[in-house]
């Protein structure tokens, strides 16, 4: 298991949202860059040292520090979609190789490199500016049904990153809720929960 890429941001005009810069054209950077713990959300501060987030109140912040996302899976994506996937493209930090990112268990830790150490903290959610940087009508509800939405991850012991730098899981919590368990709670299932007999989604509240 292994980083692949070291993906930083590249301010650009976000054409899909009101706030007016994305940091989503994530690319990849050469040599080793530093990890630290950005603090609360709303400042646009995020994990890796030269890049950030605009829209502060929805990205950034201890529990979206960093975004990891597996090449296996942007290599499906890329067969599915029919158009090359380089690193970075879906605006993750880090692109791995060798790690099932989608079913890391929410609390589980990697260590990557000699220093840096995260933690899983939940998945990625769709936005509209995922779906115009995309280019494709209907990408939300298409992300939505695959249910590999990646990882975000906060930093629990700083240093630095950088491709080629091993990967390796040192804690799993005792549960069972992965990243892609827990995206399909967020997303599909409540939509599922609607066609319920409202006394049956009462009882569930």
């Amino acid at each position: 298991m292994e980083v692949l890429s070291v993906n930083v941001g590249r301010p650009r005009p976000n054409r899909w949202k009101k706030v007016s810069t994305t940091g989503i054209d994530k690319r990849p950077v050469v040599g080793p860059v530093s990890v630290r713990a950005p603090g609360p959300k709303g400042t646009g501060a995020v994990g890796l040292a030269g890049d950030r987030v605009y829209d502060v109140a929805h990205h950034g912040g201890t529990d979206q520090a960093v975004y990891a996302y597996a090449r296996e899976d942007l290599d499906e994506w890329q067969s599915e979609l029919g158009t090359p996937l380089p690193h970075g493209f879906f605006g993750e930090n880090l692109t791995t190789s060798g790690l099932d990112v989608n079913g890391a268990l929410i609390g589980e830790r990697w260590r990557i490199g000699q220093d840096v150490v995260l933690e899983v903290s939940g998945p990625r959610i769709p936005c509209a500016t995922f779906q115009g940087w995309t280019g494709r009508d209907g990408w939300i509800k298409q992300f939505l049904r695959a249910a590999k939405p990646g990882a975000y991850l906060r930093v629990i012991e700083p240093g630095d990153v950088e491709a080629g730098d091993p990967v390796e899981v040192v804690h799993r919590p005792e549960h069972d809720t992965t990243v892609a368990l827990a995206f399909r709670a967020m997303t599909l299932e409540p939509a599922l929960l609607q066609h319920l007999p409202r006394e049956i989604r009462d009882a569930l509240d």
